[in-house]
């Protein structure tokens, strides 16, 4: 095990106004108001609200006060500003859990907002201890990125490493919660997963009310003993995994954790690349420090794959490289090509570099080019426009400026970022994964006593976390599975301008359940869902000594378990499927079924109309059949069932079914 890694994500360029495809066009950033770390007002999440403005679910939930949050990662760093403890109560009398002494750690590292903090060695060798903090203190900053992301307080006056760059009020999606932290992440070793699972126990133990877990193996690894956590009634939360955008590598894809796919957000950062014919063009930077490269032109040199072999034929020393080189893209993945890139053109003494790709990578990939020399993402068009320029001009130079911010309706978003894993699930194809998408591309919070850009299916994970911690602090009866489900159930399939969500990848293409499940996390709509899917916790059992092997039948068993999701990986003729709604809106409903079938199939709903009244039931069984219409080795398809009420309420949920002739025989073509 070890964290999900900050990886790729998608930002290409264009020509200013025209081709560039996250943005319609670039002009100077303006700010009416202080902007906060970006992710939560996008998610709608409005810390402050004017006095006639209706509670939103922050204010609803006290901004989290006294809920108490478990960070299984990799430790802390205590002396950040978004842990400050000033007006904060006495911890909660319900809090059992203790402050570990440790290297560069003491009792009074812990205060009234990291309450507890634990670490465990246990499987780890001395000598990578002896290259870390043997305490709760952070050494690689993923640990404190994440708590930062859930339960930070307001922090003013923050930018990406102090440069200006995503300026604003950096704060967690429940600021005023307080924080639990358990390192079980250690560099050089990873995350053992029996430290894991002491963790996990001893987070139940301390009394969290929220586990959040930015880490995991490969596809098909699973951490079997969160169940515990879920029977005490603590709702757990992980990474969907970094291994995008190929099917099937889907991390964490139990049925009774939340597992978080990764997503754009309304952020850009442009940077004008001007060629010597006074061609403008733009791309994606983090260059913020201007003083890393005179703002003049500097010559151009196309250096094509940028191997040690070209990049010492063709004496780039002081110069700004093009690696372009489309022939070889589908021979490294584009993180390694950027990676090799940067190092290569860094030791043979360029002073810039531009790189080319069709694939997906993230500014935050260039923060090891800081202080050296601007490094710019482009794609591939844009590239060959920078080549014919080159080789049709005997002297081509060019000027990288420096990185603006961008923020709001000029950036297209969300879109499930290309790193994000995708499902069906490897080990549980019957359970759909990842369940929902939330913003993890160009994250900024606290690494150290700074503020740094991160991406990642990690700092997707955060933002559920917090959520959830939300909505447990207004439905403090709620069970792990109606959090989940109103979480899952009130997702957005479309952006802000009404168009479908789409996934990055090569090609971009629609979302679908593989993709994101229910869709784009809707916090405020996810506080008061109409209808919850619940499951006794004491369900999961059974699907637990299924994966041991223990028990028989446990196919019907795994699709009628009371998810949020319907999947049925090996539909031959027909299939029934059961399912329950519980109210948790108005005592007096009545609900629709409103259904899209996935192609090749038939569905049917029954009963198509459920009501509620005062004094009757809350809850109410359905069944879904679905019929292949023909009999064909087929692939998934999608579609989706919605109960609504007419007015407020949208309960949905996705239907996804694969046909087949054969048992365990899928469609390889």
């Amino acid at each position: 095990m070890c964290p999900a890694p900050g990886d790729t994500a998608a930002s290409f360029g264009g020509r200013v106004e025209q081709e560039f495809p996250e943005v319609i066009s670039v002009k100077p950033s303006t700010y009416h108001e202080m902007h906060t770390t970006r992710s939560w007002d996008f998610l709608g999440l409005d810390y402050n609200l004017q006095p006639s403005q209706p509670q939103g679910l922050l204010q609803k939930a006290k901004y989290g006060e006294d809920a108490i949050i478990g960070v299984i990662d990799s430790g802390i760093w205590p002396e950040s500003r978004s842990f400050d403890d000033a007006g904060y109560s006495p911890v909660p009398a319900r809090w059992k859990g203790v402050c570990q002494d440790g290297h560069e750690w003491n009792a009074t590292s812990c205060n009234k907002k990291i309450i507890g903090a634990r670490w465990y060695s246990g499987g780890v060798s001395d000598e990578v201890l002896k290259q870390n903090y043997m305490s709760p203190r952070d050494l690689s900053g993923h640990g404190t990125h994440v708590a930062s992301t859930i339960a930070g307080g307001q922090v003013f006056n923050v930018s990406y490493r102090g440069g200006g760059l995503g300026a604003g009020v950096a704060r967690g999606g429940a600021p005023r919660s307080r924080l639990a932290v358990y390192n079980v992440c250690w560099e050089g070793a990873g995350c053992d997963e029996a430290a894991i699972l002491a963790a996990i126990d001893d987070a139940i133990d301390d009394g969290v009310d929220v586990l959040s877990l930015s880490l995991g193996g490969g596809a098909g690894e699973e951490i079997l003993g969160s169940l515990h956590a879920v029977l005490r009634g603590v709702s757990v939360v992980f990474s969907g995994g970094n291994d995008g955008p190929v099917a099937s590598t889907v991390n964490n894809a139990l049925p009774w954790v939340t597992t978080v796919a990764a997503s754009t957000m309304d952020r850009s950062f442009p940077t004008l690349i001007t060629l010597g014919n006074q061609e403008k063009l733009v791309g994606q930077s983090l260059h913020y420090n201007a003083s890393v490269i005179s703002n003049d032109f500097k010559v151009l040199v196309h250096a094509s794959s940028c191997d040690v072999q070209t990049l010492a034929s063709s004496n780039v020393t002081g110069k700004i490289v093009l690696c372009y080189a489309p022939g070889e893209a589908s021979i490294k993945p584009a993180p390694v090509a950027l990676s090799d890139a940067i190092k290569l053109t860094v030791e043979a003494g360029a002073n810039g570099l531009i790189f080319a790709q069709n694939a997906a990578n993230s500014v935050n990939d260039l923060n090891v080019c800081e202080g050296i020399m601007p490094c710019v993402l482009v794609d591939f068009e844009i590239a060959h426009r920078i080549a014919s320029y080159s080789t049709r001009t005997g002297n081509p130079v060019v000027k990288v400026s420096p990185t603006v911010t961008v923020v709001g309706n000029g950036v297209l978003a969300p879109r499930v970022a290309t790193f994000s894993s995708r499902g069906p699930s490897v080990a549980f194809p019957a359970i759909l994964k990842p369940d929902v998408a939330a913003p993890g591309v160009g994250i900024l919070a606290a690494i150290g006593d700074s503020y740094v850009l991160l991406s990642g299916t990690s700092m997707a994970c955060p933002h559920v976390s917090a959520v959830t911690a939300l909505i447990k602090s207004v439905h403090r009866d709620w069970s792990p599975a109606m959090i989940k489900s109103a979480i899952l159930t009130t997702s957005s399939l479309t952006d802000r301008f009404g168009m479908p969500i789409q996934a990055e990848g090569v090609p971009r293409k629609l979302a679908d359940p593989f993709d994101f499940g229910g869709g784009h996390m809707n916090p405020e709509r996810a506080v008061d869902p109409g209808l919850v899917y619940d499951v006794d916790a004491r369900e999961y059992n059974k699907f637990f000594n299924c994966t041991l092997g223990l028990v028989d039948d446990c196919e019907t068993y795994q699709l009628n378990l009371n998810l949020p999701s319907i999947a049925v990986p090996n539909l031959k003729d027909n299939v029934t499927v059961m399912r329950t709604v519980t109210n948790v809106g108005p005592v007096e409903a009545t609900y629709q079924a409103v259904f899209e079938a996935p192609a090749g199939v038939i569905m049917l709903v029954e009963p198509s109309v459920i009501s509620f009244t005062k004094g009757g039931g809350n809850s109410a069984a359905f069944r879904v059949t679905l019929t292949a219409k023909q009999r064909v080795q087929g692939g998934y398809t999608f579609g989706s069932l919605t109960w609504s009420d007419g007015s407020t309420h949208s309960v949905r949920i996705p239907v996804v079914v694969r046909t087949v002739i054969q048992d365990f025989v899928a469609d390889t073509s």
